[in-house]
């Protein structure tokens, strides 16, 4: 095992992996030969022990540095039942985008009040359901939907619907434009150079089926610098200090979104979570509110990434002379999106044993139809052999989440390993389950 792979190991795949003496990756104590035996490939692993340790590397922080304070799972990033359940555990809430995510986190023990529900275009039947099983917030998208919410707060004549308002500050991270979300461009929150956000804080004030708690801002996902969010939250906290004076605004609660980065690869160094936190709460006590509003956090893809492995099967290796070596494997653009979609890069190392013979640049592509479907492009291998596993690191957030039926092929499944102890967490899709659902209609 080289340096590079040392590394690899150490910084980017879950905790305490390595290799047996045979050279087989061990994940969560199994080694990988026995985990594909079982569960077929592509496979995603996902590492208990990983999952816990990331919800705790912000949870602790934020109770030593702002008490007052909740980490949200953002659920969009990976969610089931059990993942539900051990974030829960963890004392931590969720982000919903969905009435979907928020049944998964109830089915998994996840209490209502601490689902915060978000999106920009609920439906008023997810709206209704939110407010029947008691989420605790629901944040509100634009003016449009703050009058939607409204009615249907009246029409169930129950209490006021709590409400977060998310502002588009304008502040712009560096990352992938598909997934910048802060800037005054964006299809998500209430621009504040337009005076939507202020027409919107007018409007909840006076509205008696609406309880405004706080204010919310995103300003992207794979942020890599933590200055950005000390600048966000300083612009929604300058906003919130004039809401008061103007419309008598008491912030209750206060969330400057997440979109933490991490590392996909030995290269990347995003900051740890904890300094994240750091930031954010010393902007937060700086200002020396009274009362002082509880603080809500959003890690997603920081929680869950680094817990997954993606387990692909080697098939066809075609040289082109003078041009490219493919090397096709058993999974591709419909378990991972994000190479297609935003260009994102990625490591691999074989898993089923030591690497032997020179390294070679080759470009892994999946078994879509699709020229674009390539997960890894001009990557430096090992010689690769069909039969051969490639372990993806750092693919728990945005890989099944996105996932889909394109060619019409079955999802891969996933395990949660613990101790040395697999267990499915979402079963293998088959050609079997996909015509159950066509004859389901036909029937």
């Amino acid at each position: 095992m080289n340096t590079a792979e040392r590394a690899l190991l150490r910084e980017v795949f879950p905790l305490g992996a390595r290799r047996d003496e045979r050279g087989v990756l061990v994940l969560g104590g199994a080694p990988v030969d026995h985990l594909i035996d079982e569960h077929g490939t592509p496979l995603y692993v996902f590492d208990e022990a990983t999952l816990r340790a990331q919800c705790r590397a912000y949870a602790q922080p934020l109770a030593s540095s702002y008490p007052n304070s909740l980490a949200l799972y953002a659920s969009k990033a990976h969610l089931d039942p059990t993942i539900a359940g051990i974030v829960a555990a963890e004392g931590l809430g969720a982000d919903a985008v969905s009435s979907g995510e928020i049944r998964v986190a109830l089915a998994g023990g996840m209490p209502a009040d601490r689902i915060v529900f978000h999106g920009n275009n609920k439906l008023p039947e997810e709206i209704a359901y939110a407010l029947d099983i008691g989420v605790g917030r629901i944040v509100v998208d634009s003016l449009d939907e703050l009058d939607l919410i409204a009615e249907i707060a009246t029409q169930r004549a129950g209490p006021p619907a709590p409400v977060i308002l998310r502002i588009t500050p304008g502040v712009e991270a560096h990352t992938h434009e598909y997934i910048r979300t802060g800037a005054i461009d964006s299809k998500f929150g209430l621009q504040l150079h337009s005076g939507a956000a202020e027409e919107a804080v007018a409007q909840a004030q006076a509205a008696d089926s609406i309880d405004l708690t706080g204010l919310h801002a995103h300003i992207g996902s794979q942020v890599l610098d933590v200055e950005p969010y000390a600048d966000s939250l300083s612009i929604v906290l300058d906003f919130a200090a004039t809401m008061s004076e103007r419309h008598g605004l008491v912030l209750r609660d206060i969330s400057p979104g997440g979109g933490f980065g991490v590392s996909y690869s030995e290269a990347d160094d995003p900051p740890a979570a904890g300094s994240f936190v750091e930031v954010i709460a010393a902007t937060l006590r700086a200002r020396r509110l009274d009362p002082e509003p509880r603080l809500l956090i959003e890690p997603g893809r920081s929680i869950v990434a680094r817990a997954g492995v993606a387990l692909y099967r080697v098939g066809t290796i075609k040289e082109i002379p003078g041009v490219r070596t493919y090397v096709s494997v058993d999974g591709g653009m419909a378990d991972n999106i994000r190479p297609a979609l935003y260009g994102a890069k990625y490591r691999a190392l074989i898993a089923n044993r030591l690497p032997d013979g020179a390294e070679q640049l080759v470009t892994v592509a999946g078994r879509y139809c699709e020229s674009g479907d390539v997960l890894l492009r001009d990557i430096e291998l090992p010689t690769l052999r069909r039969g051969d596993v490639l372990a993806v690191p750092a693919a728990g957030a945005y890989h099944m989440a996105m996932s889909s039926n394109y060619n019409l092929v079955g999802r891969p499944a996933t395990v949660l390993v613990r101790d040395g102890q697999a267990r499915v967490t979402r079963p293998r899709e088959t050609d079997a389950d996909l015509l159950a659902a066509f004859a389901a209609v036909e029937a």
